[in-house]
């Protein structure tokens, strides 16, 4: 029988997560030698659960033969912590997966990698800007890396390939099925350019505790993690305390202290992530920047003085009422000194020409154009 198919019965053993299963392999060779080991030479690489021990005895080799029939299938793999092909950056991690699952393209993993992660329930404007940085980070030649989920993460899969950049999905289950099921496209079109990784064995429903052991990994993979919208009890920041653990830069990009999306970030920024207005925030701390390339101080407000220019004068003045959180009807209607039954048309072609964004509750916010 192939080594491989020792790795993925070990990764089936019950009692044998992560960290248990690099202890084995600090006593034997490989996963061969633990499943054709002695009793006694298994109890001198510590206690053994008697569950595990029965496992060992007798293997589910019918779920394995199960595991190999799918990697036959084109564009499958299964890296080891043997294979060359194993992703160098999450090899270091604290009890790196034992075996990482792959559809797709193994090679991409190997590529400098940022994590792109948020809410799953973000506003219009950070889904926004989950798109634009990840896009604008592939051009400098990141891949981006996130948790396939709905909101944020796909976002930054999106703004990913949207560029024609690569982009790693990690999932939470095992990579038989895709979860969110609604997201089956969008997975597809990741393993053309890049792919989707999973620790997990085939048939792994999506458990509660499998998302954080996923974040580790998303984390692990990426030299930072940028953490766009999150509130304050989320999975996206389970991702950055582990990158902090981990030794991975942390960035969040602040927001309105009336969003609740917000308040994770400005959290993390609290207790020492970097605040990112621009790509170039993250860009000076990954990969040096040329000084012409650096954004000068008050760029944004230069750009939108140019945008600005470009209207007439009453929309850019409407336009310089709008806040870059959600503005109500009512406020603009007090700021501007504008009726409603006129300030509403210039409204809709602020909105049409992308200049703000409606939001739920009939507000209005201004869109960045930064870079």
């Amino acid at each position: 029988m192939d080594e491989i198919a020792y790795w993925l019965a070990l990764l089936r053993a019950p009692g044998v997560g992560p960290a248990r299963f690099h202890e084995l392999l600090q006593h034997f060779p490989s996963p061969r030698a633990i499943f054709q080991s002695s009793p006694r030479e298994l109890a001198a690489a510590g206690r053994i659960a008697p569950e595990t021990a029965r496992y060992l005895e007798n293997p589910a080799w019918s779920d394995v033969e199960n595991d190999l029939r799918w990697l036959a299938r084109a564009g499958h793999h299964a890296l080891t912590l043997h294979s060359p092909e194993y992703p160098p950056w999450l090899r270091e991690i604290h009890a790196a997966p034992p075996v990482l699952h792959v559809q797709g393209k193994p090679s991409c993993l190997a590529s400098p990698q940022i994590a792109v992660v948020g809410s799953r329930n973000p506003t219009p404007a950070g889904l926004d800007l989950a798109h634009e940085f990840s896009a604008e980070l592939t051009r400098h030649g990141f891949a981006i890396t996130s948790g396939l989920a709905a909101g944020i993460d796909a976002a930054a899969h999106r703004g990913a390939l949207d560029a024609h950049g690569i982009t790693i999905a990690v999932a939470g289950t095992g990579l038989d099925r895709v979860y969110p099921a609604r997201h089956e496209k969008l997975a597809a079109e990741i393993q053309c350019s890049g792919a989707v990784v999973s620790e997990f064995p085939l048939g792994s429903p999506p458990l509660r505790d499998s998302f954080p052991r996923r974040n580790r990994i998303i984390s692990g993979l990426s030299r930072g993690t940028l953490v766009v919208e999150a509130a304050l009890h989320s999975g996206s920041l389970i991702t950055a305390r582990t990158a902090l653990e981990q030794g991975r830069e942390v960035f969040a990009i602040p927001g309105s202290i009336h969003n609740p999306c917000a308040r994770g970030c400005h959290a993390l920024i609290r207790q020492g992530a970097k605040l990112v207005e621009s790509i170039h925030d993250i860009l000076e701390e990954l990969c040096p920047v040329p000084p012409a390339e650096r954004v000068l101080p008050h760029a944004d407000a230069v750009r939108d003085a140019a945008m600005d220019s470009r209207l007439d004068e009453t929309m850019a003045a409407v336009l310089s009422q709008i806040d870059y959180a959600p503005t109500t009807i009512d406020t603009l209607i007090v700021r501007t000194h504008l009726p409603s039954e006129r300030l509403c048309p210039i409204l809709l072609e602020l909105e049409m020409n992308g200049h703000v964004h409606a939001a739920p509750g009939g507000t209005y916010l201004r869109r960045s154009e930064r870079k």
